[in-house]
């Protein structure tokens, strides 16, 4: 009887033992998108047996070779995040476009992730993941103990638009972090000052300072140059119209053939611009005059899509290219 009983009172303790080191996991892991590393969960008492125990019952979820996800359902983005950064070892980093997902920019999909370490640390290989070391590797650029391990915005930002695959996506990407608020403007600059030579470059420098507002003469300018080299008419800049609220002006217009296309910078997206924006543009089209926009950043990365729309306008206006009637 007396072993019995012994066998009695030790049952249940195991059980609020184990009960208890699942609470501390459970705990850590909301801390982390819902993800803890084999390493803090053996760390917190768990042994193998019971991490195997919960995967099999269901109840947890592994993440590629080094993450236990503590909850059931489909898995949150974030939480892949996480389970990346713990695949890459104890001084890896979420890098470039990843960071920026994990810091907040919205309707991005990422393609894979990308984790970086300091250069001399082992590199590990994971399926959907891009583990690399990199040299430009500073303790000041990433943020640690708030979310996931992560390049601040900022780096983050240049570097994914570094690593792009195209033009187009990099302005994209810088686009939509300024937008979103994730980055300013200021602090991007700052940023690019430390990048010494790098092919998109002069890329960024240049939808840096679309983005920064003030350069509404250097997209005309950059507009009329392009004209020249394709052999267009160069147009009217700044006409005056009349209107309902007094007098504006017209970015640039062909006044032969009306046609006419706004230049739009980062401000047209603006909330207060858009309804006055919106009346110009149908008080012109009324007119009679054929209307078409043109965003800066269409400028940099999709120009002869857009080039092509106006030449097409000024053919179906009657404008002869001297080229094709020679």
């Amino acid at each position: 009887m007396g072993t019995l009983g012994c066998v009695t009172r030790t049952a249940p303790r195991t059980a609020i033992l184990r009960d208890q080191r699942r609470k501390r996991a459970f705990t850590l892991a909301n801390q982390q998108a819902g993800v803890v590393s084999r390493r803090q969960i053996y760390r917190l008492g768990l042994t193998r047996a019971e991490v195997l125990a919960n995967i099999k019952a269901g109840r947890w979820q592994r993440l590629l070779s080094q993450s236990i996800y503590v909850h059931t359902g489909p898995v949150p983005e974030l939480a892949r995040l996480w389970a990346a950064v713990f695949e890459a070892g104890p001084r890896a980093f979420l890098d470039g476009e990843s960071a920026l997902v994990a810091a907040g920019l919205v309707n991005y999909r990422l393609t894979s992730t990308r984790v970086s370490v300091p250069r001399g640390a082992q590199v590990r290989r994971g399926k959907g993941l891009n583990i690399r070391q990199t040299r430009r590797w500073r303790a000041d650029d990433v943020m640690t103990g708030i979310g996931v391990p992560r390049t601040r915005p900022a780096v983050a930002c240049i570097r994914a638009a570094l690593w792009a695959k195209s033009d187009r996506q990099a302005a994209l990407l810088v686009t939509m972090a300024v937008q979103q608020g994730l980055v300013t403007v200021a602090l991007l600059v700052q940023e690019m000052m430390r990048i010494r030579r790098d092919r998109r470059r002069l890329l960024l420098h240049d939808v840096l300072l679309d983005l920064h507002g003030g350069v509404r003469s250097l997209g005309e300018l950059d507009f009329a140059r392009e004209c020249r080299r394709r052999g267009m008419p160069e147009p009217d800049r700044q006409t005056v119209r009349r209107g309902r609220d007094g007098r504006y002006y017209l970015d640039v217009e062909w006044t032969t053939w009306g046609v006419v296309v706004e230049i739009d910078g980062i401000q047209h997206s603006w909330a207060e611009h858009q309804v006055p924006d919106a009346l110009r543009q149908n008080d012109v089209s009324l007119s009679g005059a054929t209307v078409l926009r043109l965003p800066l950043l269409g400028l940099r990365v999709a120009a002869d899509e857009f080039f092509e729309q106006i030449e097409r306008a000024l053919r179906t206006a009657g404008y002869l290219d001297p080229s094709r009637s020679a």
